[in-house]
């Protein structure tokens, strides 16, 4: 404000040649440059035993990521929605596994009136490679993300954690025994972008399956089928790794989210929201610095991805109906019996 009512002083006085209303002009232009650098450097406030998680090395959390994931944390208690003492965000930008070949850490877990942080592993959506449009994400960072149904893709934004439902998978063998895996799957409510998170049966469990492979007769088993075979196969464990667009745990992480959110609902921030992969991608296309525009995305996974997409619904969900309308009619499957 200085220098603006330094130049409208100098416009009355001086004439458009003068040497002192070009020295004006270079020191407002000057300013101006700088203060979009100096936002994009500052570190929002946040308590002094968080301050210490902050940042994006391994293990830790950008500063937007736990700026929103507190905004919306606040809101939702103010508003009454939750009243858990405990808070959770993701990081979708961040690398699969580390330098060291471990499970990479981008899911978190927050509890600040017991200054408790912890940072864990987490999957996200693996999408398709349709004929129309490629959307697919390899293994070790994401690429693409949306919010259509069907397209096996995270979406950034605002969650609330809900109830909680657990299913049959099927059996698998563990210490020369055949084991049950049941396995309990975190629903996620929505709002905005995210709003249809139930339509798209979005949530969070275990990343684990069992790939069924034969079935085996036991009448009495109460998940046995109407002629009373029950599914076998074998335990597939890709924590870590990609899923079909839910938010998916180690065993142990799973376990102590789960317990953590059971009847006593919380938030959940995602990053990157639509917004962000459209500013990120935009700023890269134009060759300009994140850090300079005041973007974020993690460095190691931009360069190896080269440009985000974001895939809107509108944009996306016609290409995905049209893409199962002409898939031809496939009969039941029906399991070899077991030997």
């Amino acid at each position: 404000m200085f220098f603006l009512r330094m130049v409208q002083q100098e416009n009355a006085t001086l004439p458009l040649n003068s040497p002192r209303l070009a020295l004006v002009v270079s020191l407002i232009v000057a300013v101006s440059v700088a203060r979009p650098i100096q936002a994009a450097t500052e570190t929002p406030k946040f308590p002094a035993w968080l301050q210490s998680h902050v940042g994006t090395s391994e293990g830790k959390i950008a500063p937007v990521v736990l700026q929103r994931a507190r905004a919306l944390y606040q809101r939702k208690l103010s508003e009454g929605s939750v009243t858990n003492p405990c808070y959770l965000a993701m990081d979708a930008t961040r690398p699969s596994s580390g330098r060291d070949g471990k499970p990479g850490r981008r899911f978190y877990i927050i509890c600040e009136t017991a200054k408790s942080f912890r940072a864990v592993s987490s999957g996200y959506g693996n999408g398709r490679k349709l004929r129309r449009a490629d959307f697919s994400n390899g293994r070790q960072c994401a690429k693409n993300f949306s919010n259509a149904e069907g397209s096996k893709l995270t979406m950034g934004g605002p969650y609330v954690t809900a109830e909680t439902r657990t299913s049959f998978k099927g059996y698998f063998r563990q210490s020369g025994k055949r084991e049950p895996l049941h396995r309990t799957f975190l629903l996620f409510d929505g709002e905005g972008e995210t709003a249809n998170a139930r339509e798209r049966a979005i949530g969070g469990h275990q990343a684990a399956f069992v790939k069924w492979q034969c079935r085996f007769k036991d009448q009495e088993n109460p998940h046995a089928d109407k002629d009373g075979y029950v599914p076998y196969g074998r335990l597939v464990n890709y924590t870590a790794g990609r899923s079909n667009g839910c938010t998916t745990w180690s065993e142990s992480a799973s376990e102590e989210i789960l317990a953590l959110v059971e009847g006593n609902p919380t938030t959940l921030y995602i990053y990157p929201e639509g917004r962000d992969i459209d500013a990120v991608a935009t700023a890269v296309k134009r060759g300009k610095s994140l850090a300079r525009t005041g973007l974020y995305w993690n460095a190691a996974c931009l360069k190896a991805i080269r440009t985000p997409k974001f895939w809107p619904k509108k944009n996306l969900q016609p290409i995905i109906n049209e893409w199962r309308q002409s898939l031809p009619k496939q009969p039941p499957l029906e399991l070899p019996i077991c030997k």
